[in-house]
């Protein structure tokens, strides 16, 4: 595997349903091929996403919301 995700953060959220949703930030890596000491190395590509703990894709907005893809619910960050 060429990529893989490192965890930046996560968070509950408050969704337009009224339920309480855990969102996970994710930053994507990309497999370092310029050192060859026989171990693996990881570099960000600069790309991160939002998933649901249970996986599905989390779209933030302009106005510092999210949106859960599948469903199209609202979420807003709930203080911990």
């Amino acid at each position: 595997m060429d990529r893989q995700f490192h965890l930046l953060e996560s968070f509950h959220a408050r969704g337009s349903d009224g339920a309480r949703y855990k969102v996970c930030a994710y930053e994507h890596l990309r497999r370092d091929q310029s050192i060859l000491d026989g171990m693996e190395h990881w570099l960000p590509t600069g790309t991160s996403e939002y998933r649901l703990a249970s996986g599905e894709l989390v779209n933030p907005r302009s106005d510092g919301s999210l949106e859960i893809v599948p469903t199209g619910i609202s979420l807003q960050r709930v203080a911990a």
